[in-house]
């Protein structure tokens, strides 16, 4: 059967089974609730079974673009999230996902004058057997609270949020890419919109989801080994600053600066604090040190979070997965620069690499530091301890192992249908109905029927 007679066959029976179903579907709509984890501190999303949907027309489809051609964060998919808070109209309000589109801001939003905005990256992975992953979302989701009780923005229900996710990337499924060597990145944010010039804690706000396929962040899948550029005379974060949150305001400071890194022939800076030059970040990565410690043994070091670092998701999970292997050692401490020299001196210094999740784990080669250059050889190791994490978080991302961290999206074959068919009427009964009403149908058992292409 042809795939235009294929598709003929299907829309008549889902309209038949629709028909036949209306009721049924309708019951289960209104018994359909999220399960909620919700804290009395944390405000939810008014209705949030009920997310309304306003899908693209056909006209409206973007083509999908290739993998080689992806460039970070400049391709996005066709629709986005938005959910809206009104201190004066009970807080938060229902979920809408709807065809990708510009912002209308008041000139005198918050955001626009004080920065009162926040962010998350986090990403969805295809795996070898066809189902899409996120990759511990639920991290995410409580480290978005944190930085928005920090900017004195409205906190939400995680476990809400991530139902919302899952529904976006259910209807943008296809442009999660179809291979190993890429991934769909998740850039939920939230921004204070009181239209008011006082600096004052906003009474209203917007939460807003956008998705865009990615390719690897330096451009080749496994990078040669990046280097830095360590100046003590800028500084990136502070005690008692907000470095340890994923705030916009933490990240816009340091283009200039990146740029000058990059005039003069280095990957990224390498942020030091302090007197002493305690190190933190490297460019926006978590920083790791394998080493050969005083007492001869192999140890892996990365700075501890004391304000001054972001709590890395990939951080984490290497720290995690570094315990379970129980290979080297492992340690969370201040490190300086001073003592690095030391280390390379004495040729003790085996590995050194980025963490993040844009990047996933980036080899670092060379730290200029006062004149000098610190070589470190970290891919001339026998069996890196930086790639066997990337392998393994490789593994993880693309389902070839099934740890509790990787959260499954559920799709379902309609809903999978309603992507390659141009019947409005289907695709908004569907996409509007229960999320688990037609679970039993696995849509990546079908998709090798169809043009994705289009």
């Amino acid at each position: 059967m042809s795939t235009n007679s294929l598709c003929q066959t299907l829309t008549v029976g889902l309209r038949s089974l629709i028909k036949n179903h209306k009721d049924q579907i309708k019951h289960v709509k209104q018994l359909h609730k999220w399960t909620s984890s919700t804290s009395p501190k944390l405000k939810t999303f008014r209705q949030a079974q009920e997310i309304h949907v306003q899908l693209c027309s056909p006209d409206q489809l973007q083509p999908k673009p290739e993998v080689s051609q992806l460039k970070f964060g400049t391709v996005f998919t066709d629709h986005m999230l938005q959910i809206e808070f009104n201190e004066q109209v009970g807080g938060w309000q229902a979920p809408s996902i709807s065809p990708l589109k510009y912002l209308t801001l008041h000139p005198a939003a918050k955001v626009l004058h004080y920065a009162v905005e926040l962010f998350e990256g986090m990403k969805a992975y295809r795996g070898v057997d066809g189902h899409i992953r996120m990759f511990r979302p639920d991290l995410n989701m409580d480290r978005m609270n944190r930085s928005a009780l920090r900017a004195g923005l409205p906190q939400f229900d995680p476990e809400e949020m991530i139902q919302c996710l899952n529904r976006l990337i259910q209807i943008d499924q296809e442009w999660v890419p179809h291979t190993t060597a890429a991934s769909l990145y998740i850039r939920p944010t939230l921004i204070g919109t009181d239209p008011t010039l006082g600096v004052a804690v906003s009474s209203t706000a917007l939460l807003y989801v956008i998705l865009c396929p990615v390719g690897s962040y330096f451009g080749t899948q496994v990078t040669k080994p990046v280097s830095l550029l360590a100046d003590p005379k800028y500084v990136r974060a502070w005690k008692g600053g907000c470095g340890d949150r994923k705030m916009g305001s933490n990240y816009g400071p340091t283009i200039a600066i990146q740029s000058e890194a990059i005039e003069r022939g280095f990957n990224q800076l390498l942020w030091l604090y302090g007197e002493d030059h305690q190190v933190t970040e490297a460019g926006t990565m978590n920083i790791f040190f394998v080493i050969i410690n005083d007492l001869g043994e192999m140890e892996m070091i990365t700075p501890q979070l004391d304000g001054l670092i972001l709590p890395g998701i990939t951080r984490m999970s290497i720290l995690e997965l570094s315990e379970q292997w129980n290979d080297y050692k492992v340690t969370e401490r201040k490190i300086t620069m001073p003592e690095i020299m030391q280390l390379s001196r004495e040729k003790r210094i085996l590995e050194c690499f980025g963490s993040g999740t844009a990047c996933i784990i980036s080899p670092i080669g060379n730290i200029h530091y006062e004149g000098n250059d610190i070589l470190i050889p970290t891919l001339e190791q026998p069996n890196p301890i930086c790639l066997r994490l990337l392998n393994k978080l490789s593994d993880i991302h693309y389902g070839r192992i099934e740890p509790p961290w990787a959260r499954k999206i559920e799709f379902v074959f309609l809903q999978f249908l309603l992507n390659v068919m141009d019947d409005s009427d289907i695709r908004l009964t569907l996409f509007s109905s229960p999320r688990d009403v037609f679970i039993d149908f696995k849509f990546h058992q079908y998709s090798k029927y169809f043009d994705l292409n289009r």
